[in-house]
């Protein structure tokens, strides 16, 4: 009984969280495809929210992928954000 209330609680907390607050508070990987046509400048974190700059695309820009990685102190719950541009 106890367990199952444990997993019930635990999935609770997974639900009400946004996925920038589960990837940066308890690990893993999230993903944000960019807007068509804009290309990454740079990102950051500003308390549980993540901000990312973007400008328009140059004719000679080719969409990217980016990997914005947490490295922490102790290496267990680090998080993972893939940013990917479009045409």
């Amino acid at each position: 009984m106890r367990n199952f209330l444990l997993t019930i609680l635990f999935a609770l907390m997974c639900i009400s969280c946004t996925e920038n607050a589960r990837v940066k508070s308890y690990g893993g990987t999230g993903s944000i495809n960019l807007p068509k046509g804009r290309k990454l400048v740079t990102v950051t974190w500003k308390g549980p929210q993540l901000w990312y700059l973007t400008r328009p695309m140059n004719e000679n820009d080719v969409p990217e992928s980016y990997r914005f990685q947490e490295e922490s102190n102790w290496g267990i719950v680090e998080g993972t954000y893939i940013l990917t541009e479009s045409r």
